[in-house]
């Protein structure tokens, strides 16, 4: 009797695992962990020229809220090299892949700084893809500023007239806060937009670009040129300024959270 209630014992267990290890639910599942990508958790942004990380502002709430490692890079803007070492240092700050965000001339900084073996992505958001031997005032040579009143200080810095700023830069923000950032301007170095970029990260990294449908800074047709010609999955935001990051930020952090779950 203690034999056959062992030996029922062992045959239920055997159906009992063989029901659950061929479970059509439990297949599914394994098969789902295989399948699904893992998400990237850390993103850097990297601002502009005239401009600071503050302007990050919301959409690092957006991506942060949903989980997010969000790092802002404050370049100095004195030289195209010191930018590039400030946004490296930042990647070499994050625990692991990297979704590298950049704004206007950000797009030159993170061109060159991309190659670092972390950037899986790169995101351009109205900003310069400049190519291998290219610089800033290369691309706006080929297709010039719909705007000209950026111009150098005596000390070879550049800013925009604060009285024009808010219509070149910020047409579809607040008044009074356009007005703040034409008065908290951070000037840069003429140099950096004459020095060209040694390497193009966007020719071995997955690349998305955004374009602002008003933008009177970089024209739209160069950023579709360019983005274009980076092989970069676009988004246009039809009625936008240059500062898209900021009048639109949800669907600026809806990219970049495309390009971190790709």
């Amino acid at each position: 009797m203690k034999k056959l209630r062992y030996v029922l014992t062992l045959g239920l267990a055997g159906i009992v695992s063989t029901a659950v290890l061929t479970s059509p639910v439990h297949a599914e599942d394994r098969a789902s962990a295989v399948q699904k990508p893992r998400r990237i958790h850390n993103v850097v942004l990297v601002h502009g020229a005239l401009a600071d990380g503050s302007g990050w502002q919301r959409v690092y709430d957006r991506l942060a809220a949903k989980g997010y490692n969000v790092s802002i890079v404050q370049e100095p803007e004195t030289s195209l090299a010191d930018d590039v070492q400030a946004t490296k240092r930042a990647i070499a700050m994050q625990d692991g892949p990297v979704v590298l965000v950049a704004h206007s001339y950000g797009g030159q900084v993170i061109t060159q700084a991309g190659d670092d073996p972390k950037v899986k992505a790169l995101v351009y958001v109205a900003a310069a893809v400049p190519d291998v031997g290219e610089s800033l005032n290369d691309l706006f040579a080929r297709y010039p500023s719909p705007t000209h009143d950026i111009k150098p200080t005596a000390d070879g810095y550049l800013m925009c007239d604060p009285q024009k700023f808010p219509a070149d830069f910020a047409a579809d923000l607040p008044a009074r806060q356009a007005d703040f950032w034409a008065r908290s301007q951070v000037l840069v170095n003429a140099t950096a937009f004459d020095t060209p970029v040694t390497t193009a990260a966007w020719k071995t990294k997955p690349s998305y670009g955004i374009v602002p449908g008003k933008d009177l800074i970089a024209s739209p047709e160069m950023q579709h040129w360019m983005y274009t010609r980076a092989n970069a999955k676009i988004t246009e935001v039809p009625g936008s300024s240059h500062l898209v990051y900021i009048s639109h930020a949800d669907k600026v952090a809806s990219v970049i959270e495309e390009a971190a779950s790709r």
